[in-house]
């Protein structure tokens, strides 16, 4: 049997062991903006027809330009970035692959599965590096990146596009991944990108089949990627909000560790205690099973602080 691997999210756990209903509660444990990009009208044919190739087209397009991404990167949309982790792994032989930790578990568990043994980077074939990383939110270079296959998952890094390592998706043997439902907040969407070496990409189009992205999750994703002016407010507000959590957290007595404009990471003196404290209020957060004294919090909705200050 695979083991379950942890993750933010479980809120039905969460409803089950502290009362009320999941409208109840303040989930603050993905990450996930809680602000949603506003889902535009679709026409029928969203819902009723196979996924066309002007649609596939019409979102790549967008998702180049506003990514910038080079001419001789390949770009390739999938039903959501841990499709495309889940699948990697098989681009290459097995061997030894480097993933910096602490950081997200799927990577390590998907190469695990696949053969690949962990590695120092100097004897890796492959490495992973999640820019910004889950949870502490280090930044990598160009210059981090050595391994004959290199995976840059940017899944976070839609709140500080200047920090993004798009340029390395020119390097032979890279992929850049990109994740729409953290920035955009539509994580039920399920969308996500490999951005990189051409050959690379065709071998994942070729795993993930034919329609591997929904009509809707074509005229959505197009639609938000095309509206930089939503981009743009949004960062300048998470930027805001993430700078008011942390003084309502820091004041409460836990100190900060690092994060990004969607999450923070606190150290507490007792991540369980806190994350009981805050779950009587129902609001949810995350902890780890690695650290018992960091606490990850995601950032709320406008009109949810006053819920989340009082708690804290």
């Amino acid at each position: 049997m695979v083991q379950k691997r942890d993750h933010g999210g479980g809120l039905d756990a969460a409803v089950a062991r502290y009362g009320g209903t999941r409208a109840d509660w303040i989930d603050l444990s993905t990450g996930i903006n809680r602000v949603p990009y506003p889902v535009p009208s679709l026409p029928a044919g969203a819902w009723t027809d196979l996924p066309d190739q002007g649609a596939t087209d019409a979102l790549c397009t967008a998702a180049r330009a506003f990514w910038n991404v080079p001419d001789n990167a390949a770009i390739l949309a999938a039903p959501g970035a841990s499709a495309l982790i889940a699948q990697i792994p098989r681009l290459a032989p097995a061997g030894g692959v480097h993933i910096p930790t602490p950081t997200y578990n799927e990577h390590a568990a998907s190469f695990h599965m696949h053969g690949w043994v962990d590695a120092p980077l100097t004897a890796a074939r492959a490495q992973v590096l999640v820019h910004p990383n889950n949870p502490d939110g280090r930044v990598w270079t160009r210059s981090d990146i050595t391994a004959p296959l290199a995976i840059i998952d940017e899944s976070f890094c839609d709140v500080t596009p200047d920090a993004s390592l798009i340029d390395a998706s020119t390097r032979s043997g890279t992929i850049i991944l990109k994740s729409f439902g953290k920035f955009w907040g539509l994580a039920g969407l399920r969308l996500g990108f490999a951005i990189g070496d051409p050959a690379l990409i065709a071998q994942l189009a070729e795993m993930l089949g034919p329609w591997p992205v929904p009509g809707i999750g074509l005229h959505i994703g197009a639609a938000a990627l095309r509206d930089t002016a939503w981009a743009q407010t949004t960062r300048h507000r998470l930027d805001q909000d993430a700078s008011r959590l942390d003084t309502a957290v820091t004041n409460a007595g836990a100190r900060l560790l690092g994060g990004t404009a969607l999450f923070r990471l606190y150290q507490v003196d007792d991540a369980s205690a806190w994350q009981d404290r805050l779950a009587q209020h129902h609001i949810w957060t995350r902890t780890f099973p690695y650290a018992s004294d960091w606490i990850r919090i995601g950032l709320p909705a406008p009109h949810e602080w006053d819920r989340v200050e009082a708690a804290l």
